[in-house]
């Protein structure tokens, strides 16, 4: 049992931090008003390895693992959600190809999405499933040597980039779910304009539209009609992300407190010296040290996990803990700036925003929770 992060790990921690502080953070304002990150923070991103920090070098990653992936992606979340988030469903789309694809597949997607040229997504939720993918109506009909598919994804993201999307759709003759590899901007495909959330500014959501998309054989992404498992292990290793981003927030609540407990004066001396605000400091230092760990664990977990059901559960259980932190550090920060934490222009106002997505995505937390206890109760 190792508790201590390797050489190589705080290398790639800190130069995530440093790249954020750098070149993020000064543009931090417009992605807030533009609801877009930079292309230049797109390519600053893909010239460190970031997409494709956690993929095999056989295919053009980097081959850090996913504790590391999670090391950088709380350091880019902790100064930006939005380009936290496009990495992570990037990384998703990309990690159900790494797992599930064929060599040819591998070898036609995994490189330019590594390198960044494209960016990866993962689409299967639609305006009626909600948590429920066992409601998917999009539909894949055989024709030829290939399918035809129709219908629509919503809340999908990186949805505007170029790259490939791992898309489940019910084959209609078999009734069963059929993952397909779908490239984006294809014949048939568009999309709406971005959603308007209430946090993680940067990181678009749109529906996505397919009228007629031819998709060849080829692109079917392990067999037909075996598309649920690869989904559900998919939502899985989706939480890895969706914690990482929740744990940026995390830290970033705890430094914004500290900062202003230590700045704020009042009758001439630091806010600080006041007994609640201690406490206060206290329960955001624990916080973050809870789910740190809980969050690098299911990083180390995902390099080798034992099995789909036992690491459904522990993301499960590792996404309720780090989301719900997530919350109440916010929260708890709020407090400590008083009514300051309420303006705008300061930063923990938009870390309370940012907070509020993660419980509802990747799965919202009661249904984390009956996952977990379904494992307790009925294995």
């Amino acid at each position: 049992m190792e508790f201590s992060l390797t050489k190589e790990q705080l290398l790639i921690q800190k130069m995530a931090r440093d790249y954020a502080e750098q070149y993020i953070e000064p543009l931090v304002e417009r992605i807030e008003k533009e609801n877009k990150v930079p292309e230049e923070i797109i390519k600053g991103l893909a010239e460190l390895d970031l997409f494709g920090l956690a993929m095999p070098e056989a295919y053009g990653g980097a081959g850090a693992g996913y504790e590391s992936y999670v090391l950088a992606l709380e350091q880019i979340a902790r100064v930006s959600c939005g380009p936290a988030m496009i990495i992570s469903a990037h990384s998703l789309g990309l990690g159900a190809i790494n797992n599930f694809g064929n060599e040819e597949q591998k070898q036609k997607y995994m490189p330019k999405c590594c390198r960044g040229e494209h960016i990866a997504s993962f689409a299967f939720t639609e305006p009626g499933t909600g948590s429920d993918p066992k409601q998917i109506t999009t539909t894949a009909v055989r024709d030829g040597d290939g399918y035809v598919i129709n219908g629509t994804k919503r809340f999908i993201s990186n949805g505007t980039y170029p790259g490939p999307m791992v898309l489940f759709a019910r084959d209609e003759e078999s009734g069963k779910i059929t993952a397909f590899i779908v490239e984006k901007f294809c014949e048939g495909y568009s999309t709406s304009k971005p959603w308007k959330k209430l946090g993680w500014h940067g990181g678009d959501l749109v529906d996505i539209y397919l009228k007629d998309v031819r998709v060849p054989l080829a692109n079917v992404l392990g067999k037909s009609g075996e598309g649920y498992p690869i989904l559900q292990y998919g939502i899985a290793f989706g939480k890895i992300g969706m914690n990482s981003v929740a744990l940026g927030t995390t830290l970033a609540a705890y430094e914004e407190a500290v900062k202003y407990a230590k700045e704020k004066t009042h009758r001439g001396q630091p806010i600080a010296k006041f007994q609640a605000i201690q406490l206060r400091i206290a329960d955001l230092a624990m916080k973050y040290e809870a789910s740190r760990w809980i969050a690098y664990r299911l990083g180390c977990l995902a390099n080798n996990p034992r099995s789909y059901r036992d690491f459904a559960r522990e993301a499960a259980l590792a996404k309720v803990i780090v989301a719900e932190n997530a919350v109440q550090a916010a929260r708890i920060a709020l407090d400590v700036h008083g009514s300051y934490g309420l303006m705008v222009d300061y930063k923990v106002s938009r870390l309370y925003r940012d907070a509020a997505m993660g419980p509802q995505i990747e799965g919202v937390i009661d249904m984390q929770k009956i996952i977990v206890a379904g494992d307790i109760l009925f294995s």
